[in-house]
């Protein structure tokens, strides 16, 4: 976790910039003066570690750990986790079983980098037992999950924590900004000039060296889920990062990237994993969204 921030003036604007999440983030700024622009880009910095702290599946000394080493004994939740797990439940659910929070275990079998091997059928039906939002007994604020079992917010945390820092600041501000980490963003409002902010869309295929496009984008957030920089081939398939919970294997036919932009930064990070985890149904489940949204 990165404790430290950068700030850099443009011609018209500031850049903040922090590592958080494992993503490097930054907020885009029409402010005057460096002491305001740092200012703000500490305050979202705060944010975000701390949320980044509190929901890290990585941390011992957090509420996931205390969850993921219940061992069946209930545990209770403030109201913040209760708000994720609220959510997590309603993708569950919208998404018929396929976007599920307990599925981040096949992590110990999937490694999504450079020359790592394919887990067998065998070491996969030995964890799929422990897989199935269904089997946690979730009655807010009390959580009970089976010994074996973990929850992972990742596919949440760091969308969720876009939206958060933006509406922090905007408790500041007069002006509009982009909080961005990691290409999932969130716009506040129409620029000082009244001209909307230009975002560009990475090309999965040559990730962060090539623009596919460029959106304008007045107010709301965008998200882009894919396998551009998580993926491995073996046998001369390609297998991306986003996993199927009820076969512990990756999503077949899904594109290589979705792009959604929408109300917040959560709702459109919601919407681009549901995408991907239809396979090739990840268009007609979009056009059902009636969200714009862009497939690679």
């Amino acid at each position: 976790m990165g404790l430290s921030i950068h700030v850099e003036k443009r011609t018209d604007h500031w850049i903040g910039r922090f590592s958080a999440m494992g993503s490097p983030c930054e907020i885009l700024l029409e402010v005057d003066g460096r002491s305001a622009a740092e200012r703000l880009t500490r305050s979202a910095a705060q944010e975000a570690w701390r949320i980044e702290k509190k929901f890290s599946r990585y941390r011992d000394d957090n509420i996931i750990h205390r969850i993921n080493h219940s061992r069946g004994q209930p545990i209770e939740v403030d109201a913040e986790t209760a708000n994720l797990l609220d959510l997590a439940d309603q993708c569950y659910r919208l998404s018929e079983g396929l976007f599920d929070i307990t599925s981040g275990v096949l992590r110990k079998l999937w490694q999504f980098k450079p020359g790592a091997m394919l887990p067998s059928q065998s070491e996969i039906d030995r964890l799929l037992p422990c897989i199935g939002w269904e089997k946690a007994k979730w009655q807010r604020p009390l959580l009970i999950l089976a010994e074996g079992m973990e929850v992972d917010l990742g596919g949440l945390g760091k969308e969720y924590a876009v939206d958060r820092v933006a509406l922090l600041l905007q408790q500041h501000l007069e002006t509009s900004l982009i909080v961005n980490f990691g290409g999932d963003l969130y716009v506040s409002g129409l620029r000082r000039s009244g001209e909307p902010w230009r975002v560009g869309i990475d090309n999965p295929r040559n990730t962060d060296k090539e623009a596919i496009g460029e959106l304008q984008i007045e107010k709301g957030g965008l998200t882009t889920s894919g396998d551009a920089r998580r993926f491995i081939e073996a046998n001369g398939i390609r297998y991306g990062h986003i996993l199927n919970p009820r076969t512990g294997w990756p999503i077949a036919n899904a594109p290589r990237s979705v792009t959604v932009v929408a109300n917040t930064c959560l709702e459109a990070g919601m919407l681009s994993t549901m995408a991907l985890l239809q396979g090739n149904e990840a268009r007609a489940f979009l056009e059902a969204q009636e969200v714009p949204f862009w497939l690679n």
